[in-house]
């Protein structure tokens, strides 16, 4: 990195660092039980597979350290009747308010991978046969154990998603200083990650669906690239959507990714954004080089078989404009039926073929503004 380069990298961060020290963000306590009424909330069960270290301070579980351990839980979390779509209103102190806050009802430790397995199995024979699903979620960079987990659940919430959610939570501090530590964390987990892949292959679920967000992505991309190295992905049939989120990955080392996995059985949806300042930041400490979430040439990604999300034109409710993909979760039924159609075909009332792509290579989708607040731009080979 040059010392301009540098110095940019280094002042951005600090007026992220002033952005942050205005918010409160839940740690200690927060993950206590709560059973305070709260009439119109509505509460999702979410396993937790995480290679972070167990936290011994009451309602915390997980802190932001490492762990040898494949460690296992279990959350059932509340969203307050007060939600707005796209956002975690987080609890401003202790367990939070139901009313008010994402709070947990109840959580504890799982003792290991066959009761694991077991409350997987238990909650997909709950569904018919053919809608056995599982989703599993990657959260990204400086993110505290309760914020991935309360994200997540605000993700499944506003989907609507009738999945069985599994969280895989790796060890990032949760301070925007530690970008480093962070993505060895993430890069440590690979491991950890693969294994979870495994037992949710092996479950009884009919499709395993993944999401990962910024960081996460390499987490997720790697342990995959490791299932193929090793002999290949056991059950592929089963594997669904892969929502790789905002990715905080190299373009080049994730090109060289996907040559050593082959084209995938089913496109990924890379889900990016050219105006996300926290990729930006990302680009500037890696060298100039663009992160596959902010990347101009989407034909780059076209051509390794992935179909593009760009939302570019959303407006984003964070600050950074990094965690947008939170908000298309309230159109996800919308989103999945536009995608299941085809893209690069007349939509007919949920989207229209955009004329004059083909001398780009590529087939745009637009999805209608009484969808969403803005476009969304959906792009794939042809």
């Amino acid at each position: 990195m040059s010392p301009a380069t540098r110095v940019r990298a280094i002042a951005a961060l600090s007026a992220l660092v002033l952005l942050a020290g205005c918010a409160s963000r839940p740690e200690v306590g927060a993950l206590a039980d709560n059973m305070a009424v709260a009439p119109g909330a509505k509460e999702h069960s979410i396993l937790v597979a995480t290679s972070r270290a167990r936290d011994p301070r009451p309602g915390t579980y997980f802190n932001g350290e490492r762990s040898a351990a494949f460690d296992l839980a279990d959350f059932t979390v509340s969203v307050p009747p007060v939600h707005k779509h796209g956002e975690v209103e987080l609890p401003q102190s202790g367990a939070g308010n139901p009313q008010t806050d994402f709070v947990v009802r109840d959580g504890g430790y799982i003792d290991n991978e066959k009761a694991f397995i077991a409350q997987i199995n238990r909650r997909l024979a709950d569904k018919p046969r053919g809608q056995r699903s599982i989703i599993i979620f990657i959260h990204g960079y400086n993110t505290m154990f309760a914020e991935g987990l309360f994200r997540f659940a605000q993700v499944v919430h506003d989907s609507r998603s009738p999945a069985v959610p599994i969280h895989f939570s790796w060890a990032s501090r949760g301070q925007l200083s530690d970008y480093v530590y962070d993505n060895n964390s993430a890069t440590a987990a690979r491991d950890r990650l693969e294994r979870l892949f495994r037992l949710a292959l092996s479950s009884d679920a009919d499709r395993v669906n993944v999401l990962a967000h910024s960081m996460g992505n390499w987490v997720a991309v790697e342990a995959m690239r490791q299932m193929k190295i090793k002999g290949g992905i056991p059950h592929p049939e089963k594997i669904g959507t892969i929502m790789l989120a905002a990715p905080d990955i190299d373009i080049d080392v994730f090109k060289s990714q996907m040559r050593a996995m082959g084209e995938p059985r089913k496109p990924f949806l890379v889900i990016l954004s050219r105006d996300d300042r926290a990729l930006a930041i990302s680009r500037m400490l890696g060298g100039d080089k663009s992160r596959v979430g902010d990347t101009p040439d989407t034909r780059e990604l076209t051509a390794l078989g992935a179909i593009v999300i760009d939302l570019t034109d959303l407006h984003g409710q964070d600050s950074m404009n990094h965690d947008k993909f939170a908000e298309i979760a309230n159109v996800a039924p919308d989103l999945r039926a536009v995608l299941e159609k085809g893209v690069g075909r007349p939509r007919g009332p949920l989207g229209e073929a955009t004329a004059g792509t083909a001398a780009a290579g590529l087939a745009v989708t637009t999805v209608p503004l009484q969808i969403l607040s803005a476009p969304i731009r959906i792009l794939s080979g042809e």
